[in-house]
Protein backbone atom coordinates (compact mmCIF):
# COMPACT_ATOMS: atom_id res chain seq x y z
CA UNK A 1 0.00 0.00 0.00
CA UNK A 2 1.34 3.34 -0.73
CA UNK A 3 -0.05 6.49 1.33
CA UNK A 4 0.81 10.29 0.62
CA UNK A 5 1.08 12.06 3.66
CA UNK A 6 0.99 16.07 3.81
CA UNK A 7 2.17 17.59 7.33
CA UNK A 8 1.77 21.58 7.43
CA UNK A 9 2.47 23.04 10.44
CA UNK A 10 2.01 26.85 10.51
CA UNK A 11 2.97 29.61 13.47
CA UNK A 12 2.00 33.01 13.74
CA UNK A 13 3.96 35.70 15.84
CA UNK A 14 1.81 39.10 17.16
CA UNK A 15 4.82 40.97 16.55
CA UNK A 16 7.72 40.48 14.46
CA UNK A 17 10.81 38.00 15.76
CA UNK A 18 14.49 37.87 14.67
CA UNK A 19 15.32 34.36 14.60
CA UNK A 20 13.71 30.54 14.37
CA UNK A 21 16.16 27.32 15.39
CA UNK A 22 14.35 24.59 14.64
CA UNK A 23 14.83 20.82 13.86
CA UNK A 24 11.77 18.25 12.43
CA UNK A 25 11.46 14.80 12.88
CA UNK A 26 9.32 14.05 9.47
CA UNK A 27 10.79 12.40 7.12
CA UNK A 28 9.45 8.52 7.18
CA UNK A 29 12.38 6.00 7.99
CA UNK A 30 13.11 3.23 5.67
CA UNK A 31 13.22 -0.12 6.91
CA UNK A 32 11.87 -3.52 7.04
CA UNK A 33 8.27 -2.93 5.21
CA UNK A 34 8.45 0.34 4.35
CA UNK A 35 9.65 2.65 1.99
CA UNK A 36 10.03 5.88 1.92
CA UNK A 37 9.64 6.46 -1.66
CA UNK A 38 9.77 10.05 -1.74
CA UNK A 39 10.20 13.11 0.53
CA UNK A 40 10.22 16.88 0.41
CA UNK A 41 10.20 19.40 3.31
CA UNK A 42 9.73 23.62 2.51
CA UNK A 43 9.71 26.45 4.75
CA UNK A 44 8.74 30.02 4.77
CA UNK A 45 10.19 32.37 4.97
CA UNK A 46 12.75 30.21 2.94
CA UNK A 47 15.78 28.81 4.74
CA UNK A 48 18.23 26.68 3.89
CA UNK A 49 18.09 23.06 5.30
CA UNK A 50 20.10 20.75 6.81
CA UNK A 51 19.81 16.77 7.35
CA UNK A 52 21.30 14.37 9.86
CA UNK A 53 20.35 10.86 11.06
CA UNK A 54 20.94 10.64 15.15
CA UNK A 55 22.12 7.32 16.92
CA UNK A 56 18.68 5.17 15.93
CA UNK A 57 18.56 5.88 12.30
CA UNK A 58 15.89 8.97 12.57
CA UNK A 59 16.41 11.40 10.30
CA UNK A 60 16.56 14.89 11.66
CA UNK A 61 16.27 18.09 9.40
CA UNK A 62 16.90 21.39 10.95
CA UNK A 63 17.10 25.38 9.67
CA UNK A 64 17.41 28.93 10.59
CA UNK A 65 15.80 32.05 9.53
CA UNK A 66 18.21 34.60 10.67
CA UNK A 67 15.72 37.82 10.02
CA UNK A 68 12.35 39.01 10.93
CA UNK A 69 9.15 37.46 10.55
CA UNK A 70 6.07 37.29 11.91
CA UNK A 71 4.69 34.12 9.89
CA UNK A 72 6.61 30.47 9.96
CA UNK A 73 5.37 27.34 8.06
CA UNK A 74 6.59 23.80 7.40
CA UNK A 75 5.30 21.80 4.94
CA UNK A 76 6.47 17.97 4.60
CA UNK A 77 4.87 16.21 2.38
CA UNK A 78 5.97 12.17 1.69
CA UNK A 79 5.00 9.39 0.02
CA UNK A 80 5.30 5.85 1.72
CA UNK A 81 4.96 2.24 0.57
CA UNK A 82 4.51 -0.45 3.07
CA UNK A 83 4.14 -3.94 2.45
CA UNK A 84 1.41 -6.31 4.18
CA UNK A 85 3.20 -8.19 7.16
CA UNK A 86 3.28 -11.78 8.00
CA UNK A 87 0.96 -12.47 10.63
CA UNK A 88 2.10 -12.84 14.47
CA UNK A 89 2.02 -16.12 15.83
CA UNK A 90 -1.08 -15.94 18.91
CA UNK A 91 1.66 -16.98 21.20
CA UNK A 92 6.11 -17.71 21.50
CA UNK A 93 7.29 -20.86 22.84
CA UNK A 94 7.53 -22.25 26.56
CA UNK A 95 10.98 -21.17 26.36
CA UNK A 96 10.56 -17.43 25.13
CA UNK A 97 11.98 -15.49 28.36
CA UNK A 98 15.09 -17.39 28.17
CA UNK A 99 15.82 -16.46 24.63
CA UNK A 100 14.46 -13.14 24.99
CA UNK A 101 17.39 -12.81 27.78
CA UNK A 102 20.21 -14.07 25.92
CA UNK A 103 19.36 -11.80 22.92
CA UNK A 104 19.15 -8.92 25.34
CA UNK A 105 22.34 -9.84 26.54
CA UNK A 106 23.96 -9.87 23.15
CA UNK A 107 22.90 -6.99 22.07
CA UNK A 108 23.14 -2.97 22.88
CA UNK A 109 19.24 -2.26 24.57
CA UNK A 110 20.77 -0.65 27.35
CA UNK A 111 18.25 3.11 26.39
CA UNK A 112 15.14 0.70 26.07
CA UNK A 113 15.52 -0.80 29.13
CA UNK A 114 16.05 2.22 31.50
CA UNK A 115 13.80 5.10 32.52
CA UNK A 116 13.93 8.03 30.44
CA UNK A 117 12.41 11.76 30.56
CA UNK A 118 8.67 10.50 30.25
CA UNK A 119 9.43 6.84 31.73
CA UNK A 120 9.20 6.21 35.35
CA UNK A 121 8.05 3.45 37.48
CA UNK A 122 6.19 5.51 40.35
CA UNK A 123 4.12 4.37 42.58
CA UNK A 124 1.00 4.78 40.61
CA UNK A 125 2.02 2.82 37.76
CA UNK A 126 3.29 0.47 40.71
CA UNK A 127 -0.25 0.05 41.68
CA UNK A 128 -1.62 0.02 37.83
CA UNK A 129 0.79 -2.94 37.28
CA UNK A 130 -0.12 -5.01 40.17
CA UNK A 131 -4.07 -4.18 38.75
CA UNK A 132 -3.24 -5.32 35.13
CA UNK A 133 -1.55 -8.37 37.11
CA UNK A 134 1.51 -7.51 35.36
CA UNK A 135 4.47 -7.48 38.13
CA UNK A 136 6.32 -10.44 36.98
CA UNK A 137 6.79 -12.55 33.87
CA UNK A 138 4.04 -15.05 33.37
CA UNK A 139 3.10 -16.87 29.87
CA UNK A 140 5.01 -16.10 27.33
CA UNK A 141 6.19 -12.39 26.25
CA UNK A 142 4.17 -11.83 23.13
CA UNK A 143 1.32 -12.86 24.72
CA UNK A 144 1.55 -10.88 27.70
CA UNK A 145 1.83 -7.90 25.39
CA UNK A 146 -0.98 -8.42 23.46
CA UNK A 147 -3.04 -8.65 27.09
CA UNK A 148 -1.23 -5.60 28.41
CA UNK A 149 -2.29 -3.47 24.88
CA UNK A 150 -6.21 -4.55 25.00
CA UNK A 151 -6.03 -3.65 29.11
CA UNK A 152 -4.72 0.07 28.54
CA UNK A 153 -7.23 0.25 25.61
CA UNK A 154 -9.89 -0.98 27.59
CA UNK A 155 -9.44 0.81 31.41
CA UNK A 156 -8.39 3.67 29.89
CA UNK A 157 -10.24 6.82 27.95
CA UNK A 158 -9.47 8.28 24.87
CA UNK A 159 -9.71 12.35 25.60
CA UNK A 160 -7.40 15.24 24.21
CA UNK A 161 -8.02 17.67 26.66
CA UNK A 162 -7.08 16.09 29.51
CA UNK A 163 -3.04 15.46 29.61
CA UNK A 164 -0.58 18.40 28.10
CA UNK A 165 2.64 17.68 26.41
CA UNK A 166 4.53 17.77 29.77
CA UNK A 167 2.36 15.63 31.79
CA UNK A 168 3.77 13.75 34.23
CA UNK A 169 2.63 9.60 33.53
CA UNK A 170 1.02 9.83 37.00
CA UNK A 171 -1.47 12.59 35.34
CA UNK A 172 -3.00 9.78 32.78
CA UNK A 173 -2.61 6.69 35.38
CA UNK A 174 -4.59 8.85 37.82
CA UNK A 175 -7.16 9.86 35.95
CA UNK A 176 -7.48 7.08 33.61
CA UNK A 177 -7.86 9.29 30.66
CA UNK A 178 -5.08 10.83 27.75
CA UNK A 179 -3.46 10.33 24.60
CA UNK A 180 -1.60 8.57 22.56
CA UNK A 181 1.39 9.78 23.33
CA UNK A 182 0.13 9.12 27.36
CA UNK A 183 -0.61 5.73 26.54
CA UNK A 184 2.61 4.47 24.98
CA UNK A 185 4.63 6.07 27.72
CA UNK A 186 2.40 3.60 30.40
CA UNK A 187 3.22 0.70 27.99
CA UNK A 188 6.84 1.39 27.69
CA UNK A 189 7.02 1.58 31.50
CA UNK A 190 5.54 -1.66 32.09
CA UNK A 191 6.95 -3.77 30.15
CA UNK A 192 10.75 -2.22 30.56
CA UNK A 193 9.79 -3.34 34.19
CA UNK A 194 10.00 -6.99 33.05
CA UNK A 195 13.39 -6.37 31.16
CA UNK A 196 11.45 -6.07 27.51
CA UNK A 197 13.25 -3.72 25.30
CA UNK A 198 10.64 -1.27 24.24
CA UNK A 199 10.50 1.86 22.58
CA UNK A 200 8.24 4.93 21.87
CA UNK A 201 7.29 5.37 17.94
CA UNK A 202 6.44 8.60 16.23
CA UNK A 203 4.60 8.94 13.07
CA UNK A 204 0.92 8.84 11.16
CA UNK A 205 -2.01 6.34 11.27
CA UNK A 206 -4.49 6.04 8.33
CA UNK A 207 -8.18 5.77 8.93
CA UNK A 208 -10.46 4.45 6.41
CA UNK A 209 -14.03 4.69 6.79
CA UNK A 210 -14.71 1.12 7.88
CA UNK A 211 -11.28 1.94 10.60
CA UNK A 212 -12.61 2.53 14.61
CA UNK A 213 -9.48 4.61 15.67
CA UNK A 214 -10.38 6.14 18.39
CA UNK A 215 -6.87 8.52 17.75
CA UNK A 216 -7.17 11.95 16.10
CA UNK A 217 -7.34 11.95 12.03
CA UNK A 218 -6.06 15.44 11.60
CA UNK A 219 -2.44 14.43 14.08
CA UNK A 220 0.87 12.59 14.39
CA UNK A 221 0.51 9.37 16.01
CA UNK A 222 2.58 7.42 18.62
CA UNK A 223 2.67 4.18 19.65
CA UNK A 224 5.36 1.74 20.79
CA UNK A 225 7.80 -1.10 19.54
CA UNK A 226 8.85 -4.08 21.67
CA UNK A 227 11.47 -6.55 21.53
CA UNK A 228 11.10 -9.96 20.99
CA UNK A 229 12.88 -13.11 20.16
CA UNK A 230 12.60 -14.44 16.96
CA UNK A 231 10.77 -11.40 15.72
CA UNK A 232 12.39 -8.78 16.34
CA UNK A 233 11.22 -5.00 17.01
CA UNK A 234 6.45 -6.08 17.37
CA UNK A 235 4.75 -2.75 16.65
CA UNK A 236 1.60 -2.15 19.71
CA UNK A 237 -0.42 0.79 19.45
CA UNK A 238 -2.64 0.42 22.86
CA UNK A 239 -4.82 3.80 22.04
CA UNK A 240 -6.64 1.45 18.89
CA UNK A 241 -6.46 -1.97 20.86
CA UNK A 242 -4.26 -2.84 17.56
CA UNK A 243 -0.78 -4.75 16.17
CA UNK A 244 0.91 -2.64 14.17
CA UNK A 245 -0.62 -3.12 10.60
CA UNK A 246 0.62 -1.63 7.01
CA UNK A 247 -2.01 1.29 8.36
CA UNK A 248 0.51 2.79 10.56
CA UNK A 249 3.36 4.93 8.95
CA UNK A 250 6.73 4.99 11.43
CA UNK A 251 8.65 8.54 11.05
CA UNK A 252 10.59 8.27 14.32
CA UNK A 253 11.59 6.14 16.89
CA UNK A 254 13.35 7.10 20.68
CA UNK A 255 13.56 6.26 24.41
CA UNK A 256 10.27 8.43 24.63
CA UNK A 257 8.41 11.47 23.19
CA UNK A 258 11.24 13.99 24.17
CA UNK A 259 13.70 12.31 21.67
CA UNK A 260 11.45 12.51 18.73
CA UNK A 261 8.91 15.39 18.96
CA UNK A 262 7.58 16.39 15.18
CA UNK A 263 9.41 19.81 15.87
CA UNK A 264 11.13 21.56 18.03
CA UNK A 265 13.16 24.90 18.53
CA UNK A 266 13.57 28.60 19.60
CA UNK A 267 13.07 31.95 18.70
CA UNK A 268 14.44 35.38 19.98
CA UNK A 269 11.43 37.73 20.18
CA UNK A 270 9.09 38.92 22.75
CA UNK A 271 5.40 37.89 20.97
CA UNK A 272 2.48 35.57 21.60
CA UNK A 273 2.04 32.63 19.71
CA UNK A 274 -1.06 30.85 18.08
CA UNK A 275 -0.40 27.30 16.00
CA UNK A 276 -2.02 25.20 13.60
CA UNK A 277 -1.60 21.80 12.36
CA UNK A 278 -2.63 20.15 9.40
CA UNK A 279 -2.11 15.99 8.80
CA UNK A 280 -3.50 14.36 6.14
CA UNK A 281 -2.73 10.72 5.00
CA UNK A 282 -4.21 9.45 1.95
CA UNK A 283 -3.90 6.50 -0.47
CA UNK A 284 -1.70 8.10 -2.76
CA UNK A 285 -3.74 6.55 -5.29
CA UNK A 286 -6.61 9.05 -4.17
CA UNK A 287 -6.64 12.73 -5.30
CA UNK A 288 -7.14 15.53 -2.44
CA UNK A 289 -10.39 16.54 -1.62
CA UNK A 290 -12.11 18.98 0.95
CA UNK A 291 -10.04 20.90 3.09
CA UNK A 292 -6.53 21.79 1.39
CA UNK A 293 -3.70 21.36 3.85
CA UNK A 294 -1.71 24.09 1.81
CA UNK A 295 -4.54 26.11 2.12
CA UNK A 296 -3.67 29.62 4.94
CA UNK A 297 -6.19 29.60 7.48
CA UNK A 298 -7.47 33.20 9.34
CA UNK A 299 -5.71 33.84 12.21
CA UNK A 300 -7.46 35.48 15.51
CA UNK A 301 -6.79 38.39 17.23
CA UNK A 302 -4.34 38.08 19.95
CA UNK A 303 -5.31 38.87 23.28
CA UNK A 304 -2.84 40.43 25.86
CA UNK A 305 0.53 41.46 26.49
CA UNK A 306 3.19 39.57 24.36
CA UNK A 307 5.25 37.07 26.98
CA UNK A 308 8.85 37.18 27.43
CA UNK A 309 11.53 35.68 25.03
CA UNK A 310 12.07 32.83 27.68
CA UNK A 311 8.64 32.05 28.21
CA UNK A 312 7.83 32.12 24.23
CA UNK A 313 10.74 30.18 23.36
CA UNK A 314 9.50 27.16 25.80
CA UNK A 315 5.67 27.85 24.28
CA UNK A 316 6.73 27.56 20.64
CA UNK A 317 8.07 23.91 21.41
CA UNK A 318 5.15 23.00 23.70
CA UNK A 319 2.42 24.05 21.18
CA UNK A 320 3.62 22.20 18.59
CA UNK A 321 4.64 18.75 20.81
CA UNK A 322 0.69 18.93 21.55
CA UNK A 323 -0.21 17.93 18.20
CA UNK A 324 0.86 14.07 18.46
CA UNK A 325 -2.02 12.51 19.81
Amino acid sequence: MNYSVHHVTRFHYSAPITESVMEVYMHPRTEGSQRCLNFSLSINPRAQIFSHRDYLGNVVNHFDIPRPHTRLTITAESLVEIRTMSELPPSLPADAWTQLDFEVNQQDFWDMLIPSHFIEMTPLVHQLAHELNFEQRRDDPLSLLRQLNTAIYTIFDYDQESTEVDSPIDHAVENRKGVCQDFAHIMITLVRSLRIPCRYVSGYLFTGAGDNDRSAEDATHAWVEAYLPSLGWVGFDPTNNLIVTDRHIRVAVGRDYADVPPSRGVFKGTAETELRVSVHVRPADEMPNGDDPLTEPEWPAFNGEPKDQTQQQQQQQQQQQQQQQ
